[in-house]
């Protein structure tokens, strides 16, 4: 591997590792912490400035996972192209990645709508109290299931990257590459 490529691939899995981690941390320990403030009213202020924090972090880390991708996918190509396998892989990544960025997306927007709410008392980040208002509330309650999405969709990505490393190695790559031929002459 070039060292071009050896940047490029660190970019694309340090940005996916961080997105990963930082989420699912957020979403253990950030919420989790905020549950454990004794001023209910407290709560969500103490959730939203943790995500807060996290947020430019978690921006530049699917900058750079999103910049190695498409350095990555330049410089394989050929590989997506020919090699039995790869293409798939990549659209299933592909797929996973745009889910995981308009969850991403979805997540902050509802994390948008609770930081306006600063000050309503809440169980936890994610969990409302019976006397939260109903539209905190069900922000909370979408917000919980979105929490657990996106390392859902980053973890699948990580799966795929596992893959695809696999689909470089010198052996698999001729074998692949030569099937590829010889399921067109098949099919002909």
């Amino acid at each position: 591997m070039s060292q071009r490529n050896t940047v490029v691939r660190s970019l694309h899995d340090l940005g996916l590792a961080a997105w990963f981690g930082g989420t699912l941390a957020g979403a253990v320990a950030v919420n989790g912490a905020a549950a454990e403030v004794t001023d209910r009213s407290q709560r969500l202020h103490v959730a939203n400035a943790g995500w807060a924090r996290w947020t430019p972090v978690n921006l530049a880390a699917i900058v750079a996972h999103l910049l190695g991708g498409a350095g990555l996918l330049l410089a394989n190509k050929g590989r997506v192209a020919t090699q039995q396998g790869v293409g798939a892989a990549t659209a299933a990544k592909a797929a996973l990645t745009i889910s995981a960025l308009g969850a991403t997306a979805y997540g902050r927007a509802l994390g948008k709508k609770l930081e306006q709410a600063d000050g309503a008392a809440v169980e936890g980040g994610t969990d409302p109290a019976p006397e939260t208002p109903a539209d905190v509330a069900g922000a909370q309650q979408q917000l919980k299931v979105t929490q657990w999405l996106i390392p859902a969709l980053t973890g699948g990505i990580a799966v795929l990257n596992s893959l695809e490393g696999e689909q470089q190695r010198p052996s698999q790559q001729l074998i692949a590459i030569l099937a590829k031929p010889a399921q067109w002459f098949r099919a002909a």
